[in-house]
């Protein structure tokens, strides 16, 4: 009965009848055009891919000119995306995460080319020193989920804890001479801000990313709380068919990809960057340089966010995340002072989407 009821949906979805939960605030007259176009997109989008709800919200010049829900945030209920929807957002964690270190930096409570140990001192030494630029910007060596790590259920109370996972694994390499993302590197991050902030890492990030921003939208996942406007998560299964995601525990890893969000949120928090609100230009700057690795070769990931440039030779920094149930894209065009963020309730490839939206708005 309940597949029944989940493919009555999807027809509902199939035939352009998706609901689409519009914004409250007014629309800009300027970009009207641009959201016609970017909303019939979605539509046919979210049609054809099969996913249940998605949230989209794009900034130009420091405000938000369009922000929407499509779809369904809980098929089984019923219950519709709006733009106060908390998605996972996986991996764009981390440049949330890196914001935190960075003010930690220009605290001069961090040094981003010490050892880890300096902060962490639990993290045992290994053949090679390793730093947090080298983390941040997964050159580091450590390594990245192993079999069936990405859906453990168990939770874990600390981040400390979270470390022995992978504390007592080998170097994948040399730091600095290659390039191997990592989100356990972010684990060791998050415990060098909770030894030079001097406070639980959730709380640092609350009190001193979050909250000055007003993304009061952001939190924690956790998975024994109930949590305001939390999407349901969706996957599918060997015949195609939408199921509910496998319950996972994100208490492992809330640096590299354990929070909620929403896409106004996420705005806000792109806006931030390119205005200097929260950080110093310098230090943004320094955050959307490509690192490079000992051979001089640049890896086109800075410190918490991938640089690169599109097909029309703009610069991009961007941060994608997939997740259980969750997929998630956070676009900054710098020079054009535009800011996308899309996120969907479905494990399925769902990112590109993002930047074709941009390009509606980019044209304007």
């Amino acid at each position: 009965m309940k597949r029944l009821l989940l493919l009555a949906i999807l027809v509902q979805i199939g035939c352009s009848q998706a609901i689409v939960q519009k914004s409250e605030s007014s629309l800009d007259p300027r970009y009207e055009s641009a959201v016609q176009q970017a909303r019939h997109f979605m539509r046919d989008s979210l049609a054809a891919s099969g996913i249940p709800g998605a949230s989209i919200t794009v900034s130009v010049n420091g405000a938000i000119v369009w922000s929407e829900g499509f779809g369904y945030a809980d098929l089984e209920q019923g219950v519709p995306v709006t733009s106060e929807t908390k998605f996972r957002v996986g991996s764009v964690s981390k440049p949330l995460t890196a914001t935190a270190m960075a003010l930690l930096y220009e605290e001069g409570k961090i040094n981003l080319d010490a050892p880890v140990q300096t902060y962490v001192p639990v993290f045992p030494q290994k053949r090679y020193p390793v730093s947090l630029r080298q983390l941040s910007g997964h050159t580091a060596g450590i390594r990245h989920y192993q079999g069936t790590e990405m859906l453990l259920g168990r939770r874990f109370l600390s981040v400390e804890e979270g470390l022995s996972i992978f504390k007592d694994d080998s170097l994948l390499f040399e730091p600095g001479t290659q390039f191997s993302y990592s989100s356990y590197a972010w684990n060791l991050i998050s415990a060098a801000i909770e030894g030079a902030g001097r406070m639980n890492f959730l709380d640092f990030m609350t009190q001193r990313v979050f909250r000055p921003l007003g993304m009061t939208n952001t939190v924690a996942d956790y998975s024994d709380s109930l949590i305001s406007k939390r999407a349901r998560w969706y996957t599918r299964d060997s015949l195609e068919h939408i199921i509910n995601a496998r319950f996972v525990d994100n208490s492992y890893k809330w640096a590299g990809g354990g929070f909620l969000s929403t896409t106004v949120d996420l705005a806000k928090f792109g806006n931030a960057m390119l205005s200097g609100t929260l950080l110093k230009p310098q230090t943004v700057g320094m955050m959307f340089t490509s690192q490079k690795l000992k051979d001089g070769r640049e890896t086109q990931y800075g410190i918490g966010w991938f640089i690169r440039k599109d097909k029309k030779g703009r610069l991009v920094v961007s941060h994608s995340g997939g997740s259980v149930g969750g997929t998630a894209q956070l676009l900054l065009y710098p020079d054009q002072d535009v800011v996308v963020a899309l996120l969907v309730n479905s494990d399925r490839r769902f990112i590109h989407h993002a930047s074709a939206i941009a390009e509606f708005f980019l044209a304007q």
